[in-house]
């Protein structure tokens, strides 16, 4: 079974799986409060617990709370696939080597060797603009993203996704 774990859908409901009304700030995401009922210790859901839990700044080497680096990935200006790999490279830091392709995504994302110990959880808001101008590249870059999260590689650090649809 997978350490991390995948989410995709309106914020609202996304965050109410997080414990209740949509949390301040980042349409429904700076701050997450509370569990998910059925993920397993451990997971961005166990660790994101409590009023203290904290903003999501977005930096490319995250904001830590808890046990969770959260690392936020605005999608209002992602419109190609392109764009989508040059965003989550800088949401999450990736390695110089990373080769901008589905393929070469899937394989940075099951081995998260440069990023500290630790569950890293990327938070993708307004993926509608990529989800408009390009449906496919937005499915392909959602099962990359999906497939990576499922694939539960060993190591110290992990993959955790959230995706908020409008």
């Amino acid at each position: 079974m997978p350490r991390g774990t995948f989410r995709h859908g309106p914020a609202s409901e996304v965050s109410a799986a997080f414990g209740g009304a949509p949390p301040d700030g980042m349409d429904g995401m700076d701050r997450m409060d509370g569990a998910v009922a059925g993920d397993a210790p451990g997971t961005a859901a166990e660790a994101v617990s409590g009023g203290a839990a904290g903003t999501a700044a977005g930096t490319a080497t995250g904001t830590m709370i808890g046990t969770v680096t959260v690392h936020r990935l605005d999608g209002v200006r992602i419109t190609t696939s392109a764009e989508a790999m040059d965003a989550i490279a800088g949401a999450l830091d990736l390695p110089d080597h990373f080769g901008h392709n589905l393929a070469a995504l899937y394989d940075v994302l099951t081995d998260l060797s440069w990023l500290p110990p630790g569950e890293h959880l990327l938070v993708w808001t307004e993926p509608s603009a990529l989800r408009a101008a390009d449906r496919p590249a937005y499915e392909a870059v959602r099962t990359v993203l999906a497939d990576a999260v499922a694939d539960d590689a060993p190591g110290e650090s992990f993959l955790s996704v959230l995706i908020l649809t409008d």
